[in-house]
């Protein structure tokens, strides 16, 4: 599943991040961000128009993506507890 697929509310961990899709600038802000396989992620938020942006939550960090870079972003959804 990609990170703009992601229920609200409900954690993932990035399983790879497809870095080739995304600007080099786009690219280098994902990794100085900590955005990596085995990282746990959270979706947030959406924004009212178009779904985007995408607010989640990487460790204490809240941070706003593009849904163009969410889409690079492949997560494993956790089982429920």
């Amino acid at each position: 599943m990609r990170l703009d697929e992601l229920p609200l509310r409900r954690t993932a961990t990035v399983s790879t991040v497809d870095w080739e899709t995304l600007r080099p600038a786009e690219a280098r802000r994902l990794r100085e961000l900590g955005f990596d396989a085995g990282v746990t992620i959270e979706a947030l938020h959406v924004g009212p128009i178009g779904r985007d942006p995408i607010a989640c939550r990487v460790g204490r960090m809240t941070i706003a993506l593009r849904r163009t870079m969410a889409a690079a972003i492949h997560v494993d959804v956790a089982a429920l507890a």
